[in-house]
């Protein structure tokens, strides 16, 4: 699948296939099968991968059998495809590739468009009571915008593929908002003054109940410990879940989880059954319930290791709050980047008292170590060049004491790299 066929998440722009008649073909051939269960779809620039797996985790934890499709994975190919946190089995892969290689002959997909069709397949064949999709890139043309949900989250609208979805807020907000359908609830998590009135035009438009989640909940008393968050959250003033545990662990999970606490409302509304000990087993749990990785993964201790697959400007400035939260005596980190990034944005946001290692990941859109260097010197950064990966790593660690840190990121092929 690799070498025949286009994966954006490898080489980039040239990988994707505008529109979604291929999407449509593809699944045609396989019997529709989106048609035969619920779904719920999820965009947004940050936050949408880890809203997925908080939401997957309360599903569960409810008694639902539940379908999860995300992007990109990190190790193996099946992480994209899980139900009930279980990977879709590569006897499965294999058997669903040679049986529809006439139809890939035919409608030539994209390696996205091949996967969505796969899961979709995976999905019905395995009888699931709902799936959570998440979108790949943008919305409005994504693959997955085939599918009628029962709701759509749309989370944190911020920079990221400018040259594909516009370069202004706006647009980049209106390719996102593509996922909303005519009548069907959507969730925004964070009310982003700029972008309030145009959502909420948009879904008045297709009459489309639209709710801003945190204009009704509120996270108080925030303190985050070693391996999981404790919170109050409050709903219209009022404390829902005192001390509530959350297993992600991220300053930037604050935002998602008001989101995600929002969508299972709506989804009581229309008859699924979601309690509060759900909603608390699912976020203390998430990870165990879905297999989940690379957001603020600890790694090891003495020294910590941390990981994040925080990608572009906002996903950045985020990791760095929560690192202010954090006690440690140095800072290293393992920095790498992909080639269609605005590095020089990201590069001006790294703290200056910090000592980097510049790695280069093993994929064809990765950014040249040399050119990173030098863009990060102009910057002020202190560090050196090691373009291997777990090399870069090992040198960090080696060199670490018991009460520094040790980061990992820029781009989650990096971390790929190093989570096992």
């Amino acid at each position: 699948m690799y070498g025949s066929l286009p994966m954006f998440h490898r080489v980039g722009a040239a990988a994707l296939k505008p529109g979604l008649e291929n999407t449509i073909a593809l699944c045609k051939a396989v019997g529709n099968p989106h048609h035969n269960f619920k779904t719920i779809h999820i965009a947004g620039t940050n936050g949408k991968g880890s809203s997925s797996h908080m939401l997957s985790a309360i599903l569960q934890s409810a008694g639902y059998k539940t379908g999860l499709y995300t992007s990109p994975h990190l190790k193996n190919f099946t992480e994209r495809i899980k139900i009930n946190g279980q990977e879709i089995e590569e006897a499965f892969v294999t058997t669903f590739v040679n049986q529809h290689l006439e139809d890939f002959e035919i409608v030539k997909p994209s390696f996205f468009e091949m996967t969505v069709a796969l899961a979709f397949k995976y999905f019905e064949m395995q009888q699931v009571d709902i799936a959570v999709i998440e979108v790949g890139l943008g919305g409005r043309l994504d693959s997955t915008n085939i599918i009628t949900p029962e709701a759509c989250l749309i989370t944190n609208i911020s920079w990221d593929h400018q040259a594909l979805l516009g370069n202004t807020l706006l647009k980049i907000a209106s390719e996102k908002a593509g996922i909303i359908k005519p009548n069907i609830p959507v969730v925004i998590s964070e009310s982003q003054t700029e972008l309030v009135d145009y959502f909420q035009d948009f879904a008045n438009k297709r009459n489309a109940p639209i709710t801003f989640a945190d204009q009704h909940w509120e996270i108080k008393n925030a303190h985050f410990h070693a391996d999981f968050l404790e919170i109050d959250i409050y709903e219209n003033d009022h404390l829902a879940f005192p001390k509530l545990r959350c297993e992600l662990t991220g300053q930037y999970q604050l935002r998602n989880i008001l989101g995600v606490l929002e969508m299972c409302k709506q989804l009581s509304k229309i008859g699924f059954t979601i309690s509060k000990n759900h909603i608390q087993q699912g976020l203390e749990h998430t990870i165990a319930l879905t297999n989940l990785k690379g957001r603020w993964q600890i790694l090891q201790n003495n020294p910590r290791v941390i990981c994040d697959v925080a990608h572009n400007e906002a996903g950045i400035q985020q990791v760095i709050v929560q690192l202010s939260s954090l006690t440690y005596d140095r800072l290293y980190w393992v920095f790498g980047a992909v080639s269609d990034k605005d590095i020089d944005k990201i590069l001006g946001l790294l703290p200056k008292d910090c000592y980097y290692y510049f790695c280069q990941a093993q994929i064809p859109r990765a950014l040249e170590v040399s050119v990173l260097y030098e863009t990060a010197m102009k910057h002020h950064l202190k560090g050196e060049v090691i373009k291997d990966v777990k090399e870069a790593l090992q040198k960090a660690i080696s060199l670490a004491h018991s009460e520094d840190l040790v980061m990992v990121g820029g781009s989650t092929f990096v971390v790929a790299e190093v989570v096992e």
